[in-house]
């Protein structure tokens, strides 16, 4: 049984890989065919790697554990703060920071100094100062919130991270890999899947494909903490064989069955 049907992965393109001349040959055990210049993903091969980063996920979750999600690309901002927010977790959209995980108690420094400054608005103190200084405590926090909100209640390390690709965000991908923390990714056919722990073939250029994924990795966190009945509707679960399927063309037609 999949977590996510074909159908909803032909519907969002997850199965567009780049152009032919840009491309990663690691990829190629995830590519099934090539059409007009463009390499079309194995989506059998993707569902069961949905499957098996869903099942890590969960186990995670279940156990108490953080899963920290990370996409920076214009394409991925939106989902990766929403889909973070939505099953509670935390999340970089914006700008990852060197040091973010390998150097995280000056992080945290930070943090403070953002809820401080969060602080002072609320209890009145902004009122008290001269408007020069507070538009300058504005400002700052304002960057703050916009590089750090997603990990302001991040008090340790996360037990695993969930990257929109990893060739976008390598810092996050190599301080991960200093520290042990493993990595689950969205990986398109100009990625290496081999500097990631669980890599996902995928259209990661697509804002539908990034959704979708990205919200079948909250439901699997959400299933973790509070049970199936709270993540993925059985409607979307579909039987799924090993083999792959046999044309590109009876992918695209199985989204009119």
């Amino acid at each position: 049984m999949s977590v996510v049907s074909m159908k909803k992965l032909l519907e969002a393109g997850v199965h567009f890989g780049h152009q032919t001349r840009r491309w990663n040959p690691k990829m190629s055990k995830f590519i099934f065919t090539e059409r007009n210049g463009i390499y079309i993903i194995d989506l059998a091969k993707t569902s069961n790697q949905i499957d098996k980063a869903y099942e890590v996920i969960k186990d995670i979750a279940s156990e108490g554990g953080s899963i920290l999600f990370v996409g920076t690309k214009k394409q991925a901002q939106d989902s990766i703060e929403q889909e973070a927010k939505r099953c509670g977790q935390y999340y970089v959209s914006n700008r990852w920071l060197g040091g973010m995980l390998t150097n995280f108690n000056t992080i945290r420094n930070s943090v403070n100094k953002l809820k401080k400054y969060e602080t002072m608005e609320e209890d009145g103190t902004f009122d008290l100062l001269p408007k020069k200084e507070v538009l300058q405590y504005n400002k700052e926090m304002d960057k703050l919130e916009k590089n750090l909100g997603g990990i302001k209640e991040m008090e340790e390390l996360p037990d695993a991270l969930f990257v929109v690709d990893p060739s976008n965000e390598q810092i996050a991908v190599h301080e991960a890999k200093i520290l042990g923390i493993p990595v689950i990714s969205i990986v398109d056919t100009n990625c290496d899947p081999d500097v990631v722990d669980i890599a996902i073939p995928g259209n990661d250029d697509a804002i539908r494909a990034v959704k979708l994924i990205t919200s079948v990795m909250a439901d699997a966190v959400i299933e973790g903490n509070q049970g199936s009945e709270f993540a993925v509707n059985e409607d979307d679960f579909e039987e799924v064989e090993e083999e792959s399927v046999d044309s590109v063309e009876e992918q695209e037609e199985s989204i009119e069955e």
